[in-house]
């Protein structure tokens, strides 16, 4: 919803404000077809040179969080604190009950209470990864840090592509315009024996080309591109919780302490109190019980 406000702003200030001014849309809806097919044209061409077929697919949906923001919100994370404190309650008092958890987590009961959690691939791999070779004695807690330090980042890097490819689109629209408005100018000028009046419409339909190369980047593919990446920066911090509450855990904390360390390292504006995580927690024990 905000995305789409953001567009209605941009597009009511821009062409509201030329109204104002006195300015005439005629001659850009005039010339706008024309000029969007050779700017949007060579801009969509140049995306499609520039990347594979994978990575074109990737950018497209990725272009949806635009709209919808990050995946994960307040309560996945506190989802994802008790599913946390379950496994390792298990992994410490019956380590042999852990292995079918990890080894099977879509059939796994606790792993089934967080079905969002569940269709994250990465996520269960990170978990499950790490709790299997801490049950074969790999469990060093700086050595298993710095791992899940470099999958992350690997991962992080691998969905930022589609922001590095909105981002290289937004820089090279300005060029395609200006290449657009000189095809007008040639245009114009073999038209140069005509009266100022047609000149006067030649040439400002030529300057729709440098206007819209100019306002898509700016006005669009390129917020598009930061807004990509804000969300893919937030939805990160979700995997990196994970890494935190298991390398507690490998320090030997007790349960409560390894899932207040990752409630300290959640974002600040989805981090639940102190007693609403007990009570979380709590209800966890029950459900449990």
């Amino acid at each position: 919803m905000v995305g789409i406000i953001g567009i209605v702003i941009i597009f009511v200030m821009v062409f509201g404000g030329y109204l104002l001014a006195g300015g005439k849309m005629g001659i850009i809806l005039k010339a706008l077809p024309f000029e969007m097919i050779m700017i949007g044209g060579a801009a969509i061409g140049a995306f499609v040179i520039s990347n594979d077929t994978s990575a074109i697919k990737h950018t497209l949906k990725d272009m949806g969080k635009v709209f919808k923001g990050p995946k994960w919100q307040a309560q996945d994370y506190r989802d994802l604190l008790c599913l946390m404190f379950e496994l390792i309650r298990v992994a410490r008092t019956n380590p042999v009950d852990l292995e079918s958890h990890i080894e099977a987590p879509d059939s796994s009961s606790i792993f089934g209470k967080y079905p969002k959690i569940l269709d994250d691939a990465e996520a269960i791999a990170l978990i499950c990864d790490t709790l299997r070779s801490a049950s074969m004695n790999y469990d060093d807690p700086h050595q298993v840090e710095e791992i899940l330090e470099k999958r992350i980042e690997a991962t992080l890097h691998h969905k930022m592509h589609s922001t590095h490819a909105l981002q290289t689109v937004a820089d090279g629209l300005p060029a395609l315009g200006i290449v657009a408005a000189v095809l007008g100018v040639i245009k114009t000028m073999a038209s140069i024996d005509q009266p100022p009046e047609v000149l006067g419409k030649l040439i400002g339909g030529a300057l729709v080309g440098t206007f819209l190369g100019v306002f898509l980047a700016y006005g669009l593919v390129g917020p598009f591109s930061a807004k990509v990446k804000a969300v893919v920066e937030e939805d990160a911090h979700f995997h990196q919780l994970i890494r935190e509450v298991l390398v507690a855990n490998l320090h030997a904390h007790a349960p409560n302490i390894c899932v207040e360390v990752g409630r300290q390292n959640m974002p600040s504006h989805y981090r639940p109190s102190f007693a609403e995580m007990e009570d979380a927690l709590k209800a966890t024990k029950q459900s449990a019980a």
